[in-house]
């Protein structure tokens, strides 16, 4: 995600260049074979070009309003894992201090009883973020796991639904220790419940891509705009007293297509909200946050440090 408030040229120009050499490339030879060819037939009317752009301008907007959705919808998802995870400790560390409080000669088996369940959870969330970024960088859930569960997480193909099924197990199963009350295991259960809801909205998005016609005609459309707009500004300079500055069209097409070049991009960019990119849900810093948060909350003074934007970007 993007954090800082102005943009370094030269990043922007990465974003766009290839088609805007192209956009460049193209003018410069209309240009030349208008100036030294004479072929006054290339100059055109600008009105039909300009009400193509004012078109075209709705139809960006349309689909990076939609793009924008896609990127707002996870970032909500992210945030009520966020919430709910808080809950999910929450109730965990109450419910079973209440057992303690109760049978006070378990309290190491309960307490690592909750402290298993809390690190599940934290392998969950870390599990979720390398699912749908589709990286393989499954050993950074070890520390979160027993042995016996990462191999059957390993195993997994969804490896996210098969942790938040072994925290399932693992309530039912303190349940029947006497760990946990029916009614405490009830409510925690809905928090299981959540983070299932939220894993099958992140691969919604994940796999459901935006209409490949929006993506496909915005782009056909943003760079038919751009070559024909030389010829649409040719029709300004045909005068003979204004000719001599036709070479104008060359700055005045790269700026106005480098706007809509822009705009077009900017919605691809926010398309797809789990790739990986600057532009992304910070899927790491959430990670980050939720762990420290659980980890706090079970009374740890040693904790990860708190990621911060690197360059103006936070992932």
């Amino acid at each position: 995600m993007i954090v800082k408030r102005n943009f370094n040229p030269i990043k922007v120009w990465q974003y766009i260049q290839k088609p805007m050499w192209i956009v460049l490339v193209w003018t410069v030879a209309v240009w030349l074979v208008y100036y030294f060819a004479k072929i006054e037939a290339m100059a055109i009317n600008f009105t039909p070009i300009g009400v193509l752009g004012s078109a075209l301008a709705i139809f960006v907007a349309f689909r990076n309003n939609s793009a924008y959705g896609r990127w707002w919808e996870a970032r909500q998802i992210w945030g009520a894992l966020v919430n709910y995870s808080r809950e999910f400790a929450r109730m965990t560390i109450n419910f079973v201090d209440v057992q303690i409080r109760a049978q006070p000669e378990a309290a190491v088996k309960m307490n690592a009883f909750k402290k298993e369940l809390i690190y599940r959870h934290i392998a969950f969330v870390h599990a979720l973020r390398l699912h749908l970024r589709k990286q393989e960088e499954w050993l950074i859930l070890q520390p979160f796991l027993s042995k016996a569960d990462f191999e059957k997480v390993s195993a997994a193909q969804n490896k996210p639904n098969i942790i938040n099924m072994l925290n399932g197990d693992c309530l039912r199963k303190g349940q029947d220790q006497k760990m946990l009350e029916w009614f405490h295991t009830f409510q925690i259960e809905g928090n299981l419940t959540q983070f299932a809801n939220h894993l099958g909205k992140c691969e919604r998005i994940k796999n459901t891509p935006l209409p490949r016609q929006y993506d496909f005609f915005t782009r056909l459309f943003v760079y038919l705009f751009s070559l024909m707009l030389p010829f649409g500004l040719l029709g300004l300079f045909q005068t003979p007293d204004l000719i001599t500055f036709s070479w104008l069209i060359i700055p005045l097409t790269f700026l106005i297509a480098a706007v809509f070049v822009i705009m077009e991009r900017t919605g691809a960019a926010n398309e797809d909200p789990f790739e990986n990119l600057i532009t992304d849900v910070p899927l790491t810093a959430l990670c980050n946050t939720i762990e420290r948060d659980l980890r706090e909350m079970l009374g740890e003074s040693k904790l990860p440090e708190k990621l911060q934007p690197e360059k103006g970007y936070l992932f």
